[in-house]
């Protein structure tokens, strides 16, 4: 996992680089309050280390979205999974009991269960968002994620 995560997006970032690109974006994980140990697995290394690179090779251009669970239609050999009736209703239940639940967004792990759903969508918006417009760089929290979404949705 490190290897995809990490390294395979770092050999990205460079090349991009290399070549002139003037932004990056990078899809990347929720910053999920897991324990340490589990913070170290090669997925959320990768990950991290990716994004490090994104912001260190495009300082003011560079876009890290941070999404947790991403809904919507996949297909997987043929078959059509639609993650999207799980993930919708979850979200509008979370976005509505936020208040009730933020209390509990300080226990380890909580954000598993707590932080909400995004749409494919919405991170495509976002990506659009980014490329779009110059000013939008740096690290996209699940929230601002949907903001940007909402400025470019039609």
């Amino acid at each position: 996992m490190k290897k995809i995560n990490g390294e395979a997006n770092i050999l990205a970032v460079g090349a991009a680089k290399d070549f002139g690109i003037p932004k990056f974006i990078l899809i990347s994980v929720h910053d999920y309050n897991l324990p340490s140990f589990l913070l170290s697995s090669g997925y959320f290394t990768g990950k991290r280390k990716a994004e490090s690179e994104v912001l260190s090779k495009y300082p003011n251009s560079g876009v890290v979205l941070r999404p947790g669970f991403i809904y919507g239609k996949r297909k997987v050999d043929g078959f059509e999974i639609p993650l999207d009736l799980i993930g919708e209703p979850l979200e509008r239940l979370l976005n509505a009991t936020e208040n009730l639940t933020k209390p509990l967004s300080s226990l380890p792990a909580s954000d598993l269960l707590l932080a909400p759903p995004v749409s494919v969508d919405d991170v495509a918006f976002a990506v659009v968002n980014a490329v779009v417009d110059d000013d939008v760089f740096g690290v996209f929290t699940i929230e601002q994620i949907k903001e940007a979404a909402a400025q470019v949705r039609v």
